[in-house]
């Protein structure tokens, strides 16, 4: 995967408008879409979808995504001889 920034009017803070990335193919051609970051989460834009239509998630619910264990089977299966 190739990530570039589109704007860098940022600061070391993320200021209300975001950053928004260009995300493309790992050929740097073929672009995949881009990824606003703001103060309150991400939004994932794909292709040519603008900021308004993307999908939306808060950091509260991306950190949980990303924490997320599944939890191992506790059965056993028969060993079957």
């Amino acid at each position: 995967m190739q990530v570039h920034i589109k704007d860098l009017s940022v600061a070391m803070e993320v200021k209300n408008a975001g950053v928004e990335l260009g995300v493309y193919a790992p050929d740097g051609v073929k672009h995949l879409g881009d990824l606003v970051v703001t103060k309150t989460g991400l939004t994932w834009c794909k292709g040519k979808t603008g900021r308004k239509n993307g999908k939306k998630m808060s950091w509260d619910k991306f950190i949980q995504r990303m924490e997320f264990k599944p939890r191992r089977r506790t059965t056993r299966r028969a060993h079957k001889p």
